[in-house]
């Protein structure tokens, strides 16, 4: 089974457009966007997605995809 890396459509709008089509390069994660992710008060502060379900973000596209990995890495399926 793949990771599961969830967008928020209202992020995506905001700017994490650029993290989601990096991520979707790799072919060993699943990407899915939604309407919501029901997380309004960090989705207008900052890049974040849910990744196996848990709640991952950071100040930069590049942070945020990095800090994905970083955790994929430290918690492995």
């Amino acid at each position: 089974m793949r990771p599961i890396i969830e967008f928020c459509l209202s992020n995506l709008a905001s700017g994490t457009q650029k993290a989601m089509e990096e991520l979707e390069k790799d072919p060993n994660l699943d990407i899915i966007e939604y309407g919501c992710l029901s997380n309004c008060g960090n989705c207008a502060v900052e890049p974040f997605a849910l990744v196996n379900g848990e709640y991952v973000s950071g100040e930069t596209n590049e942070e945020l995809v990095e800090n994905i990995y970083t955790f994929l890495e430290e918690n492995p399926m």
